[in-house]
């Protein structure tokens, strides 16, 4: 199913040269756009709200790490490396499985999303998705390897949030309670 996903986007590719421009693009360069967009949230709420800005901060981490390991344990190898593919950008040969560029635009996505504004999170959503699906019609991943990415990605916000309020409800106790 993965494959034949891919093979579904990947063989438009390499029909529209403009078409595949704005992809090419996309795949490259729409994560250093996302990153920006991603200041505006993140420097409005820097005085006020920086237990959310960690939160953010650790968010990305958590799934930058965790999709390393995954990578490390991960047999699933680039499209182009064992399929004909239209591959518009090139790509270093290696572990497909998760997307790092799906995996981080997610995790910024989700966590601006969760921990300082919704609006934000869902048009920086909108652009991850862009970014995911770009790099499967330039060849260089498949769907799956993007759905990891945002799974990787949700699921690093939500052990941060649990964690963040945890550590919030134990805090106040401690603050709250005058024997403590």
């Amino acid at each position: 199913m993965n494959y034949h996903l891919f093979q579904i986007v990947n063989a438009a590719a390499g029909r529209s040269d403009p078409v595949d421009d704005v992809f090419e693009w996309s795949a490259r360069w729409l994560i250093y756009v996302l990153a920006a967009t991603a200041a505006v949230p993140v420097l409005t709420h820097l005085r006020h709200r920086r237990a959310a800005l960690v939160r953010v901060v650790v968010s990305l981490g958590l799934a930058f790490t965790v999709g390393q390991a995954i990578a490390a344990l991960s047999t699933e190898v680039r499209p182009f490396q064992t399929h004909p593919v239209h591959q518009l950008i090139p790509h270093a040969a290696g572990a497909s499985l998760p997307s790092d560029h799906a995996t981080a635009a997610f995790a910024v996505a989700f966590a601006v999303g969760a921990f300082l504004s919704r609006r934000w999170g869902v048009a920086l959503s909108v652009l991850a998705t862009i970014i995911g699906f770009a790099r499967v019609w330039t060849g260089v991943h498949y769907p799956g390897d993007i759905l990891a990415g945002a799974l990787v990605a949700a699921g690093a916000v939500t052990a941060v949030d649990l964690g963040g309020r945890a550590c919030d409800r134990l805090f106040s106790r401690r603050h709250s309670d005058p024997t403590a």
